[in-house]
């Protein structure tokens, strides 16, 4: 697939234009268009984002980023924006030994990398568990298995008396307070350790690591997933300023100038700019996309972990896009236009229609039904009508082409308050990967928004948890390095 080629990009714009046009959404519709399909198409009307709604949403996008950024709007800001402190990017001149440490769910991840001569890159990693046990226990303990591992690690790759800089992807709510301070805000994603929400996190693993006897691990830095993602891919292409995730959930990063930063407590030395985390997901919290919300966005948003946020993320993510499509589908059935005399019991049961579905039916070629068949048949629901499967699709479509056309709208809305005229987006997560029109959808969007004079290129970014992590050790021990050589060269007599 497309998604694995870590040097794959979105097609250029006419090949895009000309996807587009063969793969629309009027392609899907029967030549005789039914009384049926007339009545779906109206009953759906309300998930049609048009360039009205879509200049709406990016100049709203655009205040409440300004919002986030400033002192006295901050804190009923719905975009946050917080500085990541990170202000170097990779140069493509990092050399070293560097370890990442990868944190985010019953799983972590630790990362030797070694980076040689002309950008040559080595990466061992190593996959450690966490035991349910330890996952709501104490920190201590938490932390404790966690650098017993690292140390294990260590031994594995005859580390033992090798000082190495580490840095750490956090996939938690974290504040941060510096690049090596981030206090956790809340416990996701089912830890409950105890004695960590509102610590310093890096504090703690620190510690933990000097409990066991490993002295030679400094953690430098501490981010989040799209932090990393931007970091992995400008170690290759200069011109990324952006960093963006549409998996699980959404969020994005990007370079601002320090003066634009009223909260910003570093120094004000080169370089004036700084890494900020939008955390945009909360974007329409404060019902900025209420004029674009549908009753079943609601219905998503009423029967979420968390009602009321996340706003933008539901309307665009991996965690939601299959469960919105099943409403619609709900509504559909009790309208009578669908699956009529079909078992559709588990189509009413909340969570069964997966996102991958949304992503499989729209891999069919036009007119083949192959993999929407075999979707129903996983929900029970057996010889289908093409008709039904046809419908089926268009309200898929409908769905994730809003959701990348709000993805667009969050991306042009950055690349205008930049006003670079050349920058590379990264982009990463399960949506943008697996979705077999989304990267299209995408790039087709933010052309039309951004006009003939920005030139913009969108770049599949490679493991920004575990690469982006150790890159950014890597670049804070290359400035480290400078500096001193600079105070070297300033003292000598």
């Amino acid at each position: 697939m497309q998604g694995h080629n870590p040097n794959w990009r979105v097609p250029p714009k006419d090949r895009v234009l000309k996807r587009m046009e063969s793969t629309s959404l009027q392609s899907y519709k029967p030549k005789i268009i039914s009384e049926q399909r007339r009545k779906i198409e109206d009953l759906c009307r309300d998930l049609i984002v048009n360039n009205d709604h879509i200049h709406v949403v990016e100049q709203r996008l655009r205040q409440a980023i300004d919002k986030g950024l400033g002192k006295e709007s901050h804190a009923v800001a719905s975009v946050k924006c917080y500085s990541t402190y990170v202000r170097h990017l990779p140069t493509g001149e990092e050399k070293g030994q560097f370890l990442a440490l990868d944190l985010g769910g019953t799983n972590f991840r630790v990362l030797l990398v070694d980076i040689g001569e002309n950008k040559q890159f080595n990466m061992q990693s190593k996959i450690f568990a966490i035991p349910q046990h330890v996952m709501i226990g104490t920190g201590e303990e938490l932390f404790d298995h966690i650098a017993t591992c690292l140390k294990e690690f260590m031994v594995e790759h005859n580390l033992e008396s090798t000082k190495l800089p580490l840095g750490f992807t956090f996939s938690f709510p974290c504040k941060q307070l510096g690049l090596a301070e981030g206090r956790l805000t809340t416990w996701t994603k089912g830890f409950k350790c105890s004695g960590v929400e509102g610590e310093d996190v890096v504090r703690l693993l620190q510690e933990a690591l000097k409990r066991v006897g490993e002295h030679n691990i400094e953690v430098c830095a501490i981010l989040n997933d799209t932090t990393g993602c931007l970091m992995s891919c400008a170690w290759k292409e200069p011109k990324c300023r952006i960093g963006l995730i549409v998996g699980t959930g959404t969020n994005a990063c990007y370079l601002e100038d320090i003066e634009n930063v009223e909260l910003w407590d570093g120094d004000s030395g080169e370089p004036r700019h700084v890494i900020v985390n939008t955390e945009w997901g909360g974007f329409g919290d404060n019902s900025e996309l209420d004029f674009i919300r549908t009753k079943w966005d609601e219905a998503v948003d009423e029967g979420s972990l968390n009602p009321g946020k996340q706003t933008f993320e539901k309307m665009i993510s991996g965690m939601y896009m299959g469960e919105l499509t099943r409403q619609v589908l709900v509504d559909m059935i009790w309208e009578g236009l669908i699956f009529q005399e079909k078992d559709t019991d588990k189509l009413f049961e909340w969570g069964q229609f997966l996102t991958k579905y949304v992503s499989e039916i729209e891999s069919d070629m036009v007119g083949d039904f192959t993999r929407a068949r075999k979707v129903l048949e996983e929900l029970g629901i057996k010889d289908p009508s093409d008709e039904d499967m046809s419908a089926m699709r268009y309200i898929c479509e409908l769905v994730s082409r809003r959701a990348g056309f709000m993805a667009s709208a969050g991306i042009t809305a950055l690349l205008k308050k930049m006003d670079y005229h050349d920058v590379v987006v990264a982009i990463d997560g399960s949506v943008f990967r697996y979705h077999p029109h989304f990267p299209n959808i995408m790039r087709s969007r933010i052309s039309q928004l951004m006009g003939i004079d920005y030139k913009f290129d969108l770049m599949l970014s490679t493991d920004g948890s575990g690469r982006g992590a150790a890159l950014v050790a890597a670049v804070l021990t290359n400035q480290e390095q400078q500096r001193k050589q600079q105070q070297e060269i300033e003292n000598e007599p």
